[in-house]
């Protein structure tokens, strides 16, 4: 019976990291409130506080960032994670459960998907603009 039941938890687990596309961002207090006019003067402070936050196996909402910009990497799950450049070499961080870590985003724009390497299920878009 507790099998049964470790099996039933595993597959809803499963089923539900699989079907969430939706990714949560975050930013530091720091951060300027989005411009709601294109004129607006550019910062790099938007840049700077931008976090992708890993929940239950889940990588997040797309996050967009400048080139070369700092990407905090926020684990609230307990199991470790990755957010880790589908193709080259763009970046590729490890980030402990519980753990927090920061990459630097590309400096070529572009759009960058992502996975965590130890879990395939799990994927991300990061856009470099």
């Amino acid at each position: 019976m507790t099998r049964l039941i470790a099996l039933g938890l595993a597959t809803l687990l499963f089923v539900t990291a699989c079907s969430s596309g939706n990714v949560t961002t975050t930013s530091s207090s720091t951060e300027a409130a989005p411009a709601s006019v294109a004129t607006a003067p550019a910062t790099t402070t938007p840049a700077a506080g931008l976090t992708i936050t890993i929940g239950d196996f889940n990588c997040g909402d797309p996050l967009t960032v400048r080139p070369g910009a700092t990407v905090t990497v926020v684990n609230s799950d307990g199991a470790e994670h990755t957010v880790t450049a589908d193709s080259g070499s763009a970046f590729n961080a490890e980030v402990s459960g519980k753990g927090t870590t920061t990459f630097t985003a590309p400096t070529q724009p572009g759009n960058y998907a992502f996975h965590c390497t130890y879990h395939p299920m799990m994927h991300g878009r990061l856009t470099v603009q």
